[in-house]
């Protein structure tokens, strides 16, 4: 076990690592096309995915204004519905809010709880400031500070939005520790200063050969144990 010394705050991801996405799109998409087989609803849970990230790609170049998650999964889910041929301006409506309907893996609950006895919590999320409020809350997820890349107007990993974090943590960058299970937003988050532990997701980005992250988890009570290990 990774022992991780020295942490004042931790800081989470939330999409992927804390939520399980892909799932909480797809079960939206379930709901709109009940007739829809697995083949077809994964098919357009993969069309959402990739309308999301060319966006946030797009506006991290330059291409495109700063537009809030909201806004992005409107268009995907109108995506969705052109693909799917839903004409129903309710359904596509409820297809749209799908993002905050997302639920959390078997650990996370719990996981978060145990920790935030010990450390300040905060999430750090690509998800807009609205869309954060409506997830946290549907998924239980207890944070000390809940913090939207909205506010910074761009999308992680752009350092502006690990700044958010370090603002709000109030201590040196190499105290503070952040959590995902995507390998880019830990080399984000790295890049800016601040520790950088790996968990193990399904859906998440694993890290490469090249990456040194300062601990690999399977889940929440290796993290935990790691953190709290006298």
């Amino acid at each position: 076990m990774t022992e991780i010394r020295d942490i004042e705050v931790v800081v989470f991801d939330v999409l992927g690592t804390l939520v399980d996405e892909p799932d909480g799109i797809g079960g939206a998409i379930r709901e709109a096309l009940p007739d829809a087989d697995q083949a077809r609803v994964d098919d357009l849970v993969a069309l959402w995915q990739r309308h999301v990230e060319g966006e946030q790609a797009r506006i991290a170049r330059g291409e495109r204004a700063y537009a809030t998650t909201e806004v992005i999964d409107a268009e995907a889910a109108h995506a969705v519905a052109e693909r799917a041929g839903i004409a129903d301006a309710g359904v596509i409506a409820r297809l749209a809010t799908a993002g905050q309907r997302l639920a959390p893996w078997e650990d996370t609950v719990a996981g978060l709880e145990r920790l935030a006895w010990h450390f300040p919590i905060i999430g750090l999320s690509n998800a807009g400031r609205a869309a954060l409020l409506r997830l946290s809350a549907f998924a239980g997820l207890r944070f000390h500070q809940a913090l939207s890349s909205e506010s910074a107007g761009a999308y992680k990993p752009a350092p502006e939005v690990y700044r958010l974090a370090l603002d709000a943590a109030g201590c040196a960058p190499d105290r503070v520790l952040m959590v995902a299970a995507h390998a880019w937003d830990l080399r984000g988050a790295q890049a800016c200063g601040m520790r950088t532990a790996y968990i193990g997701r399904a859906v998440g980005d694993p890290p490469k050969d090249t990456d040194t992250f300062d601990g690999h988890f399977d889940g929440l009570e290796a993290l935990t144990l790691a953190l709290i290990a006298e």
